[in-house]
């Protein structure tokens, strides 16, 4: 009897496992996984996140609401990560791993990078919403939305070098949006 129960229950589990499995290789092939390295000399900045398409898709004020906390990405937190301190906007970040949120805006992103990097980036016992605890955020800025006549079919993050300083860009639709950087 022991052996029955013991079997039925190793079945459930990998069951279960399996499940998983097939659940998170689905949802990768929608939004890949993606890693945008930058190096410059001794710096090094890492940004690993989730890159959705759009499909024909509203995306800003639509898939993704205006006024609220969005993981940047899809499937899991993106995460931000530098060698060395930078400056953003007037504030120091200090050199680490970070989780990256934005709150998108018609005219304006809010870009927040936050000490604490949640698995999944939602807390899917609040409905969905964004798993960003504001008690952690390390750096809040606002930064102008740009539009572009260039339509971007899947979400992109970059490091680009602009004169003498460096930016993060998101860009996905008609969107785009640049963080100055420094050291």
């Amino acid at each position: 009897m022991a052996k029955k129960i013991l079997l039925a229950v190793g079945i459930i589990v990998v069951g279960i496992l399996a499940a998983f499995l097939i659940f998170r290789y689905q949802t990768k092939t929608f939004s890949p996984e993606s890693n945008t390295a930058f190096q410059d000399g001794d710096l090094k900045i890492n940004v690993f996140y989730n890159r959705p398409f759009k499909k024909g898709r509203v995306i800003f004020g639509g898939l993704v609401p205006y006024g609220k906390t969005w993981r940047t990405g899809a499937n899991e937190a993106t995460v931000f990560e530098t060698n060395k301190d930078l400056v953003i906007g007037d504030k120091k970040l200090n050199a680490g791993k970070y989780s990256l949120w934005t709150v998108p805006n018609e005219q304006s992103w809010t870009v927040v990078f936050n000490s604490t990097i949640p698995n999944w980036g939602i807390d899917v016992m609040n409905n969905g919403e964004a798993a960003r605890d504001p008690k952690h955020d390390i750096i809040v800025i606002d930064v102008p939305v740009m539009w572009t006549d260039k339509e971007f079919e899947q979400f992109t993050i970059s490091v680009e070098r602009a004169d003498d300083m460096l930016e993060l860009v998101f860009a996905w639709d008609k969107t785009l949006v640049a963080l100055p950087l420094s050291r």
